[in-house]
């Protein structure tokens, strides 16, 4: 009886643990005309869990229409552990994404507000977006610049309405009126904790409606109650 008093002190120890464990997110984006560059890094219980995803090329392959992405993860604290894949994404996996989409907001009631409550959840504590756009003209730069101000205003507005924001956002467009130029550097550091995720996900599983999706893409596939494991 004691040990069993011990054991389940323990794993409520452990679970109680990952509830209230914090993990940070670190996003950068750097777009400079077709160099694209996306990295993802998530820490926890300071850096001594760590996964990153770093996407470093993205191109047209010259056989067929579809974009080539090479992706490289690493996890562990000295991320010694690493590999990398490339994928394929064409037309009809936006597609197949986009009909997931539609067979989620169908199968689950209330899910605006599941996910309003939880990006409530979300701290951001650090936001710097910086573009440089010119295409050579200077009235229709001005105008493009007036543009690129209007999207950021609003995504900006949505940020600040429905997550924590903690910081106050560094936001520059600087525009280039002597010659063509696409550039964007966007970084980010937000956190939640692993307890809120859990609550959001068990949410998702209460208010499911219906029998079995239609999934189309396989990451989304393994909600559909299908056991086949793929590789």
């Amino acid at each position: 009886m004691k040990w069993l008093l011990i054991i389940a002190g323990i794993l409520l120890f452990l679970l109680l643990l990952i509830i209230f464990t914090k993990v940070k997110v670190y996003l950068h984006l750097y777009h400079n005309k077709d160099q694209n560059h996306i990295k993802l890094e998530f820490r926890a219980w300071y850096g001594l869990i760590k996964y990153k995803i770093d996407i470093p090329l993205v191109k047209i392959a010259e056989d067929s229409p579809t974009l080539v992405v090479k992706e490289k993860t690493a996890a562990g604290p000295n991320e010694n552990q690493t590999s990398k894949d490339t994928k394929e994404y064409s037309a009809d996996t936006l597609l197949d994404s986009l009909h997931d989409t539609k067979e989620i907001l169908h199968h689950v009631v209330s899910l605006y507000k599941i996910i309003q409550s939880f990006l409530k959840k979300i701290t951001i504590k650090t936001l710097s977006w910086h573009t440089l756009v010119g295409v050579g003209d200077a009235a229709l730069t001005g105008m493009i610049t007036g543009a690129f101000w209007s999207v950021k205003g609003s995504l900006l507005g949505f940020i600040s309405h429905y997550f924590r924001l903690k910081a106050i956002p560094d936001v520059t467009i600087t525009p280039q009126f002597q010659f063509a130029v696409s550039q964007t550097a966007l970084t980010c550091m937000f956190h939640f904790r692993i307890g809120h995720a859990m609550v959001t996900g068990i949410k998702l599983i209460k208010y499911w409606k219906g029998g079995m999706a239609d999934f189309r893409t396989k990451p989304l596939s393994v909600l559909s109650d299908d056991k086949t494991n793929t590789v």
